[in-house]
């Protein structure tokens, strides 16, 4: 089991460990399907916590939750997200011989952005909280980071790559022949 979880979050790819996209209908498509499965797996961990639990029936609530949190999620990591988290994770100091560490700096500058933007929403729409939204939206925060963070490192960004590679042979092609040329 171990070995077939390794091939199917790590597996190279014709001498290729990393597959991000390059044009702009591959970023589109890859901004859609990391929107789909973040917000899929927040909408659950949330509607858990608000019901003390996940039962039949949250699941259908955060299901039914599920559309307009995937298109603002989509359009805050287009216009804000994905900009600023390529900005930080450039700023930090990452071993080019080790391609998945920018990746992974990538990846968590990303739930530094997309995590406090998408608990705003969240507070705005789900808690109403009126006066005391600061506070309601910092305690979103904090309860919600921990899962984006983990989930965003081991389980969807694995994913996402992964169902990228197989929805796009062509980057991957792209990628193999820039790594031959590069030696």
């Amino acid at each position: 089991m171990g070995n077939r979880l390794r091939l199917f979050f790590f597996r190279r790819n014709e001498g290729v460990w990393i597959i991000m996209p390059k044009t702009t209908g591959q970023k589109v498509l890859f901004g859609l399907l990391m929107s789909f499965f973040m917000v899929l797996a927040m909408e659950l961990y949330n509607t858990g916590l608000r019901n003390g639990g996940l039962t039949n029936a949250g699941i259908l609530e955060a299901l039914r939750e599920l559309p307009l949190m995937f298109v603002l999620c989509f359009l805050t990591s287009s216009v804000a997200g994905e900009p600023l988290a390529a900005r930080m994770a450039a700023r930090l100091a990452v071993p080019r011989e080790w391609p998945l560490a920018a990746v992974l700096a990538r990846s968590a500058m990303t739930v530094c952005v997309m995590c406090p933007a998408m608990s705003l929403w969240a507070t705005a729409l789900f808690q109403r909280p009126g006066a005391e939204f600061v506070p309601a939206w910092l305690q979103t925060v904090v309860k919600n980071f921990p899962m984006a963070f983990f989930w965003q490192i081991f389980f969807c960004g694995p994913l996402v790559r992964r169902l990228f590679r197989l929805l796009v042979p062509a980057a991957a092609a792209a990628s193999a022949c820039a790594e031959e040329a590069a030696e």
